[in-house]
């Protein structure tokens, strides 16, 4: 039996504690051993992060930097591989922000994630974050 709502509820439920500045929940939605890099607009590589903390300062990082209000959009999810205890996806990401009355499209990306599931919670184990476009 596939874990489709589980992982896709991972994925959402990052996006709006991002969102919502809510970094507890964010935490949660990664191992604690988790990875991140990034790349945007075909650049060079960003990171690794290693481990959910350092994950967590560049998340803090990126928050305080904004003025605008970000929604984070996670669409067209391909689960790839999928056994009873990992998962590789594949996902596009609309990043869009709202600021001064005014909604523009900051960027697009496609997310390529690993899950574990760890305490019988499906987590973000590996994330690479790639950009179209800087925001």
């Amino acid at each position: 039996m596939s874990a489709r709502g589980d992982i896709e509820n991972v994925f959402h439920r990052w996006a709006l504690a991002y969102d919502e500045n809510d970094p507890d929940t964010m935490a949660e939605c990664f191992t604690e051993d988790a990875v991140l890099t990034m790349t945007i607009a075909g650049g060079d590589l960003i990171g690794p992060f290693d481990g959910r903390e350092a994950i967590m300062g560049l998340m803090r990082d990126s928050l305080a930097a904004q003025t605008d209000q970000r929604r984070h959009l996670t669409t067209n999810i391909i689960i790839r591989a999928e056994d009873a205890a990992s998962a590789t996806t594949e996902s596009y990401l609309t990043l869009i922000a709202v600021e001064n009355g005014a909604i523009r499209v900051l960027s697009s990306g496609k997310y390529q994630d690993q899950l574990v599931k760890e305490g019988g919670e499906w987590r973000l184990s590996k994330r690479h974050i790639a950009l179209d476009l800087p925001y």
